[in-house]
């Protein structure tokens, strides 16, 4: 099912999926289910994801991950790591949504491209937790029950099929990023990159108003704000040490302010709705991938 967070240690009940699936995961006994009751849903969900540390069962899971990353993947077997959950979500790209492949662990957030799917995946992705937030986004149009995932690195809008599925995957990351933060006795990150405006939703740069994108005066992305712009007003560079050792390509606006050390008024204020990015994709240069950090 789309967006359906399977395989889940924090699922209370047996994955579904059929390889990954032990004896010893099968779902709870009525005296378990009682156990679980009395503690609590969270109390329950921690102790899962202890029992499955370091278990055969979750190696498992984990190793089947990784081959399906296959060697451009980064290993993903740590001591300690537990994959809680994994699914299909629909990835608000630059271009057009798209459906990602998710796996997520109690410390970091895996995601890549589908090539075949439960067997080969790639453009792998890895999140740490511990610098991830999230807010639910408003539905609007056909994009419904999503949620972005925001990073001082990259942030981005994902979407699950139903609005139980949302809240599953919510909830979990939720507390996935609670414990990690109570256990490194961290702060949440104040800081996140901008989550990029769709390629189609700017007809024209959102900087200047005048300029109109066609194949030949293509659109660019400030990594500051995430608007669209035109080429002449985002001529400029800027160190943003959170997301690039090498300084990025950012508008006008935001260059004026970094360089008055005003930071906080470079993200000006604007809708957390994507309903045009369903539309049909304008003319474009080429339709990337994915929203990687190199691509303008």
């Amino acid at each position: 099912m789309l967006g359906s967070l399977r395989n889940g240690a924090l699922s209370g009940r047996s994955p579904r999926a059929g390889p990954a699936r032990g004896r010893r995961e099968r779902a709870a006994p009525a005296a378990g289910r009682r156990r679980r009751q009395a503690r609590g849903p969270e109390g329950y969900q921690q102790t899962m994801v202890d029992r499955l540390a370091n278990s055969e069962a979750n190696t498992r899971r984990i190793n089947i991950v990784e081959h399906c990353f296959g060697a451009a993947g980064q290993p993903l077997t740590i001591p300690g790591r537990v994959l809680i959950g994994e699914g299909v979500l629909t990835k608000l790209c630059r271009k057009k949504p798209k459906a990602r492949q998710f796996f997520l662990f109690n410390d970091i957030l895996v995601y890549g491209n589908i090539v075949i799917q439960k067997k080969k995946y790639n453009k792998q992705h890895i999140i740490p937790l511990e610098n991830v937030t999230i807010d639910s986004i408003k539905d609007e149009g056909d994009l419904r029950n999503g949620w972005l995932i925001k990073t001082p690195t990259k942030s981005f809008a994902v979407y699950a099929a139903t609005a139980t599925e949302k809240s599953e995957w919510m909830n979990h990351i939720n507390k996935c990023v609670t414990d990690l933060l109570s256990k490194s006795g961290k702060t949440p990150s104040n800081e996140h990159a901008a989550v990029w405006v769709p390629d189609s939703e700017a007809t024209v740069c959102m900087r200047c108003q005048k300029a109109k994108f066609t194949p030949v005066n293509r659109r660019h992305h400030c990594r500051k704000c995430g608007f669209v712009v035109c080429g002449p007003c985002s001529e400029k560079r800027f160190l943003l040490p959170s997301q690039s050792s090498k300084p990025v390509r950012i508008c006008d606006f935001c260059y004026d302010l970094l360089s008055t050390g005003d930071m906080a008024a470079c993200q000006p204020p604007r809708s957390d709705t994507y309903s045009q990015s369903l539309k049909s994709p304008l003319n474009d240069v080429s339709d990337d991938d994915d929203d990687d950090d190199s691509s303008d």
